[in-house]
């Protein structure tokens, strides 16, 4: 099971992408990374961590926290952390003490260090790129080292002082989740500069979704775990009741995933309280009616989801998954019941939302209770809660994810896939309201030019479409999306191939590298040469202790 798997180790990069013609694709950001640390520390990086972003290919960001499997793809761009422990002769050297530097000119320097408890301040009213390097490493401290005893300071395990340099190739606010990247990026290095044990990709994911929780994002873990367990030659089915499981869906072949961004920039921690969060607690405020409509049993103060309903609905025990054909089965019979969602007055047929008394009214739970579930634990801000809307949005979706699956395994079926990314994204924008107009717009153009289908991937609200687009009309249909999306009408080249691009599958985030990376010519080409040899490797709390050697030689 890929959950029970370590995360992998490679010494080159050819092993991570899958072949030299794509590593080929990377290896001078890599070589320039470990260069770039050199000039601003003194010293080559002990470790460089990745996590890649990801791409929805059917289900949206929105039905994983609510229990429902999803299918996401890890793809090429990603996040890159090099790290190394501060010299002892440092002027500052304190315990857990962090410089951390970003590539983007955008981006200033920024340091830190965690408090005697071992705590770290995130601000997520002023969301700022190190928050999720704090967060990443708020989980390291957390799980791995006990708050400091004033009294018996030398006995207790520090951190050690860390310096470290990010890069990225996955845009901020682009829905291809640059943050779980960082975070799970954040997580690894953290973890390998001092001295931990990596965890396996199921506990990286469980304690990458609790770290982004932090930064005010109350993320289901779709976008850690296709960051972690990701295969480069597949989708990946991730479920999650009831237990976390990922296993491999063969792509048909034939054509590709395009990604466009609206360049609508949409941070989904800033926004949370009038947009996540908020479907976060529509949802399962919506799934306790439910099961109160069905009498189902449900404890007082559970946080039943939608997934937990369908499954007792259908009898399923604790423990106990229901099968693929049983589940579908239970959702297309669910999707009659709700109009317990709806108000009992409606104004009109299109005002389904309920106010904030109504909701409670209709869960049966007093006040004081319901706000100890529902609301205690996160911001939210909305007058009328629009319950039929989104139980609807996400039944809907979590059968088309079922229904994605079935299809990739037929031939000849791109039109199928194509119609249920249409349908997909035609219920994010009319029932989970988490498109925009820029997002409706492209997904449009998409299709004129030629894509079998087309959706938003993310969370929505902005970022990015993918387009499944036969493979030999790849360069056709992004000629086509720049003379008809008017943001691309003046890109070309490399802006233009930053904006809109096909990607291929991805390997998940791997923790340490050895890498030796000589200058030279290679088939006629200035480029860098990868070679790999012989790792010298110690061990130390189970973790494996790589040295990198990348500059060159006039520099080493």
């Amino acid at each position: 099971m890929a959950a029970k798997q370590g995360i992998p180790i490679y010494t080159n990069l050819s092993d991570l992408f899958g072949s030299l013609g794509v590593s080929l694709k990377h290896v001078k950001r890599w070589n320039d990374l470990a260069i770039e640390f050199g000039k601003r520390f003194g010293k080559k990086p002990t470790y460089i961590s990745r996590a890649p972003g990801r791409n929805d290919v059917i289900s949206c960001e929105h039905i994983d926290y609510a229990l429902f499997g999803v299918l996401p793809t890890a793809i090429e761009r990603d996040i890159l952390i090099a790290c190394a422990p501060r010299d002892a002769a440092s002027l500052d050297h304190s315990p857990g003490s962090v410089i951390a530097d970003n590539m983007h000119t955008k981006y200033t320097r920024q340091t830190f260090a965690p408090s005697q408890a071992w705590r770290l301040d995130i601000d997520t009213k002023e969301l700022r790129w190190e928050s999720y390097v704090k967060a990443g490493y708020y989980g390291v401290l957390n799980h791995h080292f006990a708050p400091a005893n004033p009294c018996d300071n030398d006995e207790v395990q520090k951190p050690v002082a860390v310096d470290l340099l990010v890069t990225g190739s996955v845009p901020a606010g682009s829905g291809l989740s640059s943050s779980a990247a960082m975070v799970v990026a954040s997580t690894l290095a953290f973890l390998a500069v001092n001295g931990k044990a990596l965890l396996n990709k199921g506990d990286l994911v469980r304690i990458s979704m609790e770290n982004e929780k932090r930064v005010g994002v109350n993320s289901g873990g779709m976008d850690q775990a296709a960051s972690v367990m990701s295969d480069p030659s597949s989708a990946l089915y991730i479920s999650f009741h009831p237990e976390l499981k990922a296993e491999p869906v063969r792509l048909p072949p034939g054509a590709v995933f395009i990604v466009a961004n609206s360049l609508v920039v949409s941070d989904k921690a800033v926004t949370a309280k009038r947009r996540y969060n908020l479907r976060v607690v529509e949802t399962l405020v919506a799934a306790r009616i439910l099961a109160r409509s069905l009498r189902l049993d449900v404890g007082e103060k559970e946080k039943v989801t939608l997934r937990q309903v369908v499954g007792l609905s259908a009898g399923e025990k604790e423990g106990e998954d229901i099968g693929v054909v049983s589940l579908m089965g239970a959702l297309k019979r669910i999707q009659q019941e709700l109009d317990v969602l709806k108000p009992k007055k409606q104004n009109n047929e299109d005002e389904l939302g309920v106010t904030m008394e109504e909701m409670i009214g209709m869960t049966g739970l007093a006040p004081d209770v319901f706000y100890d579930v529902y609301l205690s634990w996160v911001e939210i801000e909305a007058t009328h809660f629009q319950l039929y809307q989104r139980a609807a949005h996400v039944f809907g979706e979590a059968l088309r994810v079922l229904e994605f699956r079935d299809a990739c395994l037929e031939v000849d079926n791109l039109s199928k896939l194509g119609q249920l990314m249409n349908e997909s994204h035609f219920s994010c924008s009319t029932l989970f309201d988490c498109s925009c107009p820029e997002l409706d717009q492209l997904t449009h153009l998409a299709r004129t030019a030629g894509a079998y289908g087309s959706r938003l991937t993310g969370a929505g609200w902005g970022g990015c479409t993918v387009s499944l687009v036969a493979e030999s009309e790849v360069d056709t249909f992004i000629r086509k999306i720049r003379e008809t999306y008017p943001p691309y009408k003046d890109l070309d080249g490399e802006a233009l191939n930053e904006v809109v691009f096909a990607t291929k599958p991805s390997s998940g985030a791997c923790g340490e590298f050895y890498l030796f990376i000589m200058w030279g010519i290679f088939v006629g080409l200035n480029v860098v040469l990868l070679v790999s040899l012989q790792s010298p490797i110690s061990k130390t709390s189970g973790t494996i202790h790589p040295y990198i050697s990348t500059l060159p030689p006039s520099e080493r």
